[in-house]
C-alpha cells in the first residue's frame, strides 16, 4: 500500500478576540510616515486657530489682569471642564513612570509655558510673540537628534542655521514700537518650555491615555499657579467684563479644547511632524493681531519671523 503522507494543518482564522487584543501600532520619535487621516487634519487645524486667538486674548487682557492671574484663571477654568469631561468618559488614571512624567509636563507646559508667554506679550506684540514660540519645533528636531539618536542630518543643520539668523534679525531690529529685548528674551524662553513640553508629553503618550494625560496635566499646572490666587481673586473683583470672558475663554478653548485636541494627535503621529504644523499658527496670529488689536510686527520682525518658519520648514526636509 502507499504511505500515507499527513497532510500540513491550516493556521486557525484569527479570532476578533485575538485582532482585538493585538496592539495597534504606535508612532515613534524617530517618525515613520503616517498615511494622512482627515480626523487628524481637521483637529489640527481646529488647535492652530484656538492657539493662535490665545495670543490675541492674551495680549487684549494684559492691561486688566497680570501674568500670573490669566495663567491660574486659564488652568482652573481649563481643569474644571477637562474633570467633567474625564468624569463622563472615564479614562484610565496615569500610572508609575506614566503619571511621573504627566506632572512633569503638566508644570513645564500649562504651569511654565502659559505664566512666561503672560509675561512675553506684556513686552512684544502678539504677532511677534508667536513667532518667537515657535522657534519650538526646531529645538524638538535638535533634542530628537541627541536624545533620541535621529542624527543631524544636512536639511536639519540648514534649517538650524536658517531659523537662528532669523532670531538674530529679530533681536536686533524686530521689537519696533509694541516690544522691547527682554520680551524677545522672554518669547525664545517660551520656546523652549513648549519643546520640552511637547516632547515630555510625546513620551507620556505612550503609555497614559490622551484625556488623561491632558486633565491631570492641566490640573498639575493649576496646582503649581495657585501662589497667584489672592492675585486673582483681588483683580477679577475689579477687571472688566469683557477681560474675565477673555480669561474664561482661554481655559475653555486654547487650552481644554485644543490641548485635548492636540493630545489625541500627538498620539496618532510624529512629535515632528506634529510641531511642525504650529507654524501656521503665526500667520494666523499676525492676521488676527492686525484685524482685532491693530498691531503688526515690524518689517525687521516678519523678515526675522520668515527665515524662522522657513527654518523650521526645512529642518522637516527627509
Amino acid at each position: 500500500m502507499p504511505r500515507r503522507t499527513a497532510q500540513p494543518q491550516a493556521a486557525p482564522a484569527p479570532t476578533a478576540l485575538d485582532a482585538s487584543a493585538a496592539p495597534a501600532p504606535t508612532p515613534t520619535l524617530a517618525g515613520e510616515r503616517v498615511a494622512p487621516d482627515w480626523r487628524v487634519l481637521a483637529a489640527t487645524a481646529v488647535v492652530l486657530v484656538l492657539w493662535a486667538s490665545a495670543f490675541i486674548a492674551i495680549r487684549g487682557i494684559g492691561d486688566h489682569l497680570s501674568p500670573g492671574s490669566i495663567a491660574l484663571g486659564r488652568q482652573l477654568v481649563g481643569s474644571i471642564a477637562l474633570i467633567a469631561i474625564a468624569a463622563w468618559r472615564r479614562p484610565p488614571l496615569p500610572r508609575g513612570r506614566g503619571l511621573v512624567l504627566v506632572i512633569v509636563y503638566g508644570v513645564i507646559w500649562f504651569a511654565g509655558y502659559t505664566l512666561v508667554l503672560n509675561v512675553a506679550e506684556r513686552h512684544l506684540d502678539a504677532g511677534t510673540t508667536a513667532m518667537l514660540v515657535n522657534v519650538a519645533p526646531l529645538i524638538v528636531a535638535l533634542v530628537a537628534g541627541i536624545a533620541f539618536k535621529e542624527g543631524f542630518p544636512r536639511p536639519l543643520m540648514i534649517g538650524l542655521g536658517v531659523g537662528f539668523t532669523g532670531v538674530v534679525i529679530i533681536a536686533l531690529g524686530g521689537a519696533g514700537a509694541h516690544g522691547d529685548l527682554f520680551g524677545i528674551v522672554l518669547g525664545l524662553v517660551a520656546a523652549v518650555l513648549y519643546a520640552s513640553g511637547l516632547l515630555v508629553q510625546k513620551v507620556a503618550l505612550k503609555t497614559t491615555d490622551a484625556l488623561s494625560a491632558t486633565w491631570v496635566g492641566c490640573v498639575v499646572g493649576a496646582v503649581a499657579l495657585l501662589p497667584f490666587l489672592p492675585q486673582l481673586v483681588t483683580e477679577v473683583g475689579t477687571a472688566p467684563t469683557a477681560a474675565v470672558a477673555a480669561t474664561v475663554y482661554l481655559g475653555l478653548f486654547p487650552t481644554a479644547v485644543a490641548f485635548l485636541l492636540w493630545a489625541w494627535v500627538l498620539q496618532r503621529s510624529t512629535a515632528g511632524a506634529t510641531a511642525s504644523a504650529t507654524l501656521a499658527v503665526p500667520a494666523i496670529a499676525v492676521l488676527l493681531s492686525w484685524l482685532l488689536l491693530g498691531e503688526l510686527p515690524t518689517i525687521a520682525a516678519l523678515v526675522g519671523g520668515a527665515l524662522c518658519l522657513v527654518g523650521v520648514a526645512w529642518s522637516r526636509r527627509r
